[in-house]
């Protein structure tokens, strides 16, 4: 159950993403970058792409959980879709769009915990 729920807390929390910038891609920051989540007993890495997909790894408590999915923009949310959705997660997971870009670190709260996020250069 508490793996569970730090599962949750931590999907969520990776779906922020660029708010849609005047004529820009709402995502073109993330792409090729790793959106590190941390709090709780859970570490996420995400990786979205510019083909509409991203991939995931969670990690904590000597597991290791790995999924992969596509996401989309809709009524200013990040939606993403998991394949296989992480226990505990129904899918689709939205969140709302929120500007960031390489090296930003921002504090945010799902299901009442804080989660630090930091959207690191490169694949990691």
């Amino acid at each position: 159950m508490r793996i569970t729920m730090a599962a949750a807390a931590c999907l969520a929390v990776l779906c922020a993403a660029p708010a849609l910038a005047a004529g820009g891609d709402v995502m073109a920051g993330f792409y090729g970058n790793t959106v590190v989540s941390t709090g709780g007993a859970i570490e996420s890495h995400t990786h979205f792409k510019a083909d509409h997909t991203f991939d995931a790894v969670f990690s904590g408590m000597g597991q290791t959980f790995a999924s992969k999915g596509t996401w989309e923009i809709k009524d200013d949310q990040v939606c993403r879709t998991y394949d296989p959705a992480p226990p505990g997660i129904t899918n689709p997971v939205c969140v709302p769009a929120a500007p960031h870009k390489v090296g930003d670190k921002w504090t945010v709260t799902v299901n009442g915990a804080s989660r630090d996020v930091t959207l690191l250069a490169g694949i990691q």
